[in-house]
């Protein structure tokens, strides 16, 4: 199905932020989360970190479990899920914004951290290559969610979820892709540097003066004083003692290389896109919906690469619209017009 590109006007971030609180239980910041976040002042960052939670996955049955974080729903319903991915090197904290929104239209919603990224706990250094990445989200999704879900997966939380989705089809009803990272055939020459190098390459991407730099380049336009508060919250995780092994394991092991399985995707998809996104062509955009067997596309102007920190009313509205929608199926139509 040729995809349907739908250019739309949107609110920006910086007038609608004080009309929505995320809801916060009592007490303070869990004890994992590094102490830098005491420094961040976005109020909605530090909303969500006071919910994460961290809960026991087991992925081998010799091994203990996981300590895996997210943030969980308040409340489970009978509707399907949304499921909330963060894109390379992040954490559920790009769903600041977003998440509130969505919890209060409703939604049963999880952000979750995918493994070697955010806030788990991996002091025991399991591997985590795309392998035991897919794995973890899978027993994490088995044990907790447990019914089909709506898998959201911004920039490589994109392939993520195509990885995901091509192993376990069972588990996802629609997919949700924003700004999506999955034509880069894995991690390039990251992957054949000997571990030092890795390494070396590894430190200079927690470095204050490139995260900076990357945030700067993400988004359309940074609210004033807002660049090194926005790149904190990008960089907390990193504080945690093993994140460089982690990272470093992903990056050795190869990465995402999704390219052959887009066009396997048979659940409906809608593709989100930010038209100024300067880190991956829009054109690529257009090239995805093709690629997949149903998808919709709604182009966001004016917004980078992060819409749903950039634009976040709107893409929560799309979500929604999109979670609402009944279509009308080619066999239904065919039965109408007989």
């Amino acid at each position: 199905m040729p995809p349907l590109l739908t250019s739309m006007a949107t609110s920006s971030v910086f007038g609608m932020l004080p009309r929505f609180r995320i809801k916060v239980l009592a007490g303070g910041f869990p004890p994992f989360v590094p102490k830098e976040v005491e420094k961040i002042k976005d109020s909605h960052a530090i909303a969500l970190a006071k919910r994460i939670e961290r809960v026991p996955v087991k992925i081998d049955s010799e091994k203990s479990a996981i300590m895996s974080s997210c943030v969980k729903p308040l409340h489970q319903n009978s509707k399907e899920p949304v499921v909330l991915l963060h894109g390379f090197d992040s954490s559920c904290l790009e769903w600041r914004y977003v998440y509130p929104l969505l919890e209060d239209a409703g939604v049963e919603t999880w952000a979750i951290d995918i493994l070697g990224w955010g806030f788990s706990d991996l002091e025991t250094l399991p591997p985590c290559d795309v392998a035991t990445k897919r794995k973890h989200l899978y027993q994490l999704w088995r044990s907790y969610i447990k019914k089909p879900m709506v898998l959201v997966g911004p920039s490589l939380g994109a392939a993520v979820a195509i990885d995901f989705v091509a192993n376990y089809p069972d588990a996802v009803s629609k997919l949700v892709f924003i700004d999506a990272s999955v034509y880069a055939e894995g991690a390039g020459d990251m992957a054949k540097l000997p571990k030092f190098f890795a390494y070396a390459g590894v430190f200079v991407l927690k470095s204050l003066p490139l995260r900076l730099y990357a945030t700067k380049l993400a988004f359309n336009k940074v609210p004033k004083g807002s660049l090194l508060d926005w790149t904190n919250v990008g960089r907390l995780h990193c504080r945690l003692p093993w994140w460089e092994d982690a990272t470093v394991d992903f990056m050795i092991d190869g990465g995402y290389n999704v390219v052959n399985l887009i066009k396997q995707v048979k659940q409906k998809t809608l593709v989100i896109w930010g038209e100024d996104d300067q880190i991956i062509d829009k054109e690529l955009a257009i090239k995805l919906c093709n690629d997949l067997q149903d998808s919709v596309l709604h182009m966001i102007p004016e917004c980078g690469h992060i819409p749903h920190v950039e634009k976040p009313e709107k893409v929560t509205e799309l979500i929604l619209s999109f979670l609402a929608r009944e279509e009308v199926t080619q066999e239904q139509l065919q039965k109408v017009l007989n």
